[in-house]
């Protein structure tokens, strides 16, 4: 069958391609391996096909594993140079400086200082959420307040946190 021919059998069974391509796990790349199949079988053929049909099925798989084996090369291959650049450079410490101990430190007692200073449930409700990871109903039962209560004390420290974290910024 000639060029011509297979385009024809190609458009008959467009859709039933298109099923098969995403039955076979292409998923969003279904159209377009089936817009390169027509592509391809547009282009004919290099000699006369007997059965047209299993011919496009067999070069529509073909397209879907060569799409398929050009992805596991590229996560291969980026997974290798990830792997290959993760490690140390030389020449550059993998530990602080001592400036950033310093402002760390600074910041860390400033936070502190600003929880502080909302009152000690609101500190109490932020650290028992925040740090020890307790939940809200559970945070409200220990200390007989409602949920209401420490969503509010949270959003009183959020806020507070965010302003402290412009005033961080700024510096």
């Amino acid at each position: 069958m000639a060029g011509g021919g297979l385009e024809a059998v190609f458009m008959q069974n467009r859709a039933a391609l298109l099923r098969f391509l995403r039955a076979r796990g292409a998923g969003d790349a279904a159209e377009d391996l089936l817009q390169e199949l027509w592509l391809r079988s547009s282009a004919g053929a290099s000699g006369p096909i007997a059965d047209p049909l299993p011919y496009l099925y067999r070069a529509a798989n073909n397209l879907m594993l060569d799409r398929r084996r050009g992805e596991l090369r590229r996560e291969r291959r980026d997974q290798d140079w990830t792997e290959a650049t993760a490690g140390p450079v030389l020449g550059v410490a993998d530990e602080p400086t001592s400036e950033q101990i310093l402002i760390a430190r600074e910041r860390l007692a400033a936070t502190e200082e600003a929880l502080k200073a909302l009152g000690e449930r609101t500190e109490f409700v932020f650290r028992r959420f925040r740090v020890e990871g307790a939940g809200q109903r559970q945070i409200a039962d220990e200390l007989g307040i409602s949920l209401s209560a420490v969503e509010k004390h949270l959003q009183k420290a959020y806020r507070a946190l965010v302003e402290l974290r412009r005033r961080f910024d700024a510096e």
